[in-house]
């Protein structure tokens, strides 16, 4: 039986203790495909890959600035050439029941979230994004699962800045991995995190959303080089 169109929906019932990433299928009676390329990377679990940032013992009395974000407030693109990917970026944040938002609006299909609650790229730490598998037709992260360790990610402003990332790892999660909210923790160093839906679509009947995805495919690249444009101070 064919799958109907889906979209990515990060986050949970209840995010902020931490409870699963939750992905639903857009109902749409006129789109109907084979479903979106199945990841065949390593299935593991959030909590083996990962641990919460230590706290800094930095003194208090000689704390290391941020950086500007060489993107500053300005709109960009996230590019994946492999893929044909360019499309443009949009802050999200959280609802009223803590769950990220995901984009619903005419333009769900093409755009791609970042999370405002997660750092700006380029200012040393995580900076969280997310973008639908189908809506309606294809979308966004369609060809998600054909991304491999070393390909290029590219954050491109309109000043012709770019930020340029090279992929580290490639791994899936359980949908309702308890430790998801981890993902989008703060890190060390400076890398992008891509979250999108992945694996086995079940029809849950659900009039709005049809059903959901049982994994999460996970990108994640660490920042190599930095260019600012003609009109970064």
């Amino acid at each position: 039986m064919r799958r109907r169109g889906l979209f990515l929906g990060v986050g949970g019932v209840a995010f902020a203790l931490g409870i699963g990433l939750l992905a639903f299928g857009a109902y749409n009676v006129f789109f109907r495909d084979d479903g979106p390329p199945v990841s065949d990377a390593p299935l593991l679990a959030v909590s083996d890959f990962l641990t919460p940032t230590p706290v800094s013992t930095r003194s208090p009395f000689s704390p290391t600035p941020t950086p500007l974000p060489p993107l500053g407030d300005e709109p960009y693109d996230l590019i994946i050439d492999k893929i044909g990917v360019d499309a443009p970026v949009s802050a999200y944040g959280l609802d009223e029941k803590a769950v990220p938002e995901v984009p619903t609006g005419p333009d769900a299909a093409s755009v791609v979230a970042w999370y405002k609650f997660t750092a700006k790229p380029g200012v040393g730490s995580n900076a969280v994004f997310a973008g639908h598998v189908t809506w309606f037709g294809a979308a966004v992260f369609y060809y998600l699962p054909d991304v491999d360790l070393g390909d290029e990610i590219k954050l491109r402003g309109l000043d012709g800045t770019e930020l340029v990332y090279r992929v580290s790892n490639v791994f899936r999660v359980v949908a309702n991995d308890p430790n998801s909210r981890l993902l989008m923790s703060a890190t060390p160093s400076d890398i992008l995190t891509i979250i999108t839906c992945d694996g086995v679509f079940t029809d849950t009947g659900d009039p709005t959303f049809g059903g959901e995805y049982d994994h999460r495919l996970v990108i994640r690249a660490d920042l190599m080089s930095v260019t600012h444009g003609t009109g970064a101070g």
